[in-house]
């Protein structure tokens, strides 16, 4: 569920043309696909901050800021966006704590890779704190294709040798259902494809519901894969818990007031790969925002947290 304004093995945009922070970015998205793209940013700005030939602390945060500023241009994701910003606030917060430039230059090379290491770290803890949710026997029921859910699924069939069933929606129009599928079952994870629309009708086989995030906003919200509102919906409905298992560089300084008015990156999906008549209107939006009301908990890398958690948690980390 994380997107890109660029494809970056397209024409368009060439490495030659690519300011050097997103090369590098590229370079490692293509190399392990497993990679967030925030985690990804963050290793290229620590970069950015290694490679500086700054020689004032003003110089350093303006080519830092800089670098934010291409790589987000580049991304639609918004964990990228959030991750770039919480990474400039992490890694600049005791720059005027330091008597000289060089010490102050070390100290902010040694927060970025502390930072660096503690997204690299984020879905091993996310795992570990899922494990009480998921027991012998259990029917979860998951959508499309999320990195994090699909840590959380392994771990708990590998580590803890718990034997439990997921059913995964198809998740159009991108179909990332199949993936999620694909990469449960090469685990031994005993796994059912359903149709997007039967989710509902099979909602009272299923003990709980696990989805990502592309975003934590304010509120406790989640803006994530178009479909995640209505699972949402559906589980209400069924008495079903809603679990969100999501990274700590995906809170977002972000306060939807409707499903309308989310960032400009989530609304178009793009052109669908269907035969239309001419003059037909699609609406194909890549996210909805799903409130915190029909969330039940958020399992991150923080902790355990209640929707309404959130809020004091983005505090603690922008500042």
């Amino acid at each position: 569920m994380e997107e890109y304004h660029s494809d970056p093995g397209s024409d368009s945009c060439g490495e030659m043309e690519m300011p050097s922070v997103v090369s590098s970015f590229v370079e490692l998205v293509k190399n392990d696909r497993h990679m967030p793209v925030a985690v990804a940013a963050v290793r290229a700005l620590t970069e950015v901050l290694k490679s500086s030939s700054a020689t004032t602390m003003m110089g350093v945060q303006q080519e830092l800021h800089d670098a934010s500023v291409q790589l987000q241009s580049y991304s639609s994701a918004i964990s990228l966006q959030s991750g770039c910003k919480l990474f400039t606030r992490f890694v600049t917060r005791t720059a005027k704590e330091s008597v000289s430039f060089e010490e102050c230059k070390k100290q902010l090379i040694d927060r970025g890779e502390q930072f660096m290491q503690r997204t690299a770290t984020s879905r091993q803890k996310i795992s570990s704190l899922a494990d009480p949710f998921i027991s012998d026997g259990h029917t979860v029921l998951v959508h499309g294709f999320s990195r994090g859910v699909t840590s959380v699924l392994v771990h708990a069939a590998a580590s803890e040798q718990k034997r439990f069933s997921v059913l995964v929606t198809e998740s159009r129009p991108d179909n990332s259902g199949y993936d999620m599928v694909t990469e449960l079952h090469k685990h031994g994870i005993p796994t059912t494809l359903i149709m997007d629309s039967a989710a509902a009708h099979l909602m009272q086989k299923i003990d709980f519901v696990l989805v990502g995030a592309e975003a934590v906003v304010e509120n406790g919200g989640i803006i994530n894969k178009i479909g995640t509102f209505q699972l949402a919906i559906a589980a209400k409905a069924f008495s079903r818990p809603l679990y969100v298992a999501a990274e700590c560089y995906k809170f977002a300084r972000v306060y939807p007031l409707d499903q309308f008015d989310l960032p400009e990156a989530t609304r178009n999906g793009g052109p669908l790969s269907l035969p239309i008549p001419d003059g037909v209107k699609v609406v194909n939006p890549k996210c909805d925002y799903t409130p915190p009301a029909y969330i039940t908990l958020l399992i991150t890398d923080l902790g355990v947290l209640t929707p309404s958690a959130v809020s004091d948690e983005l505090i603690k980390l922008y500042n």
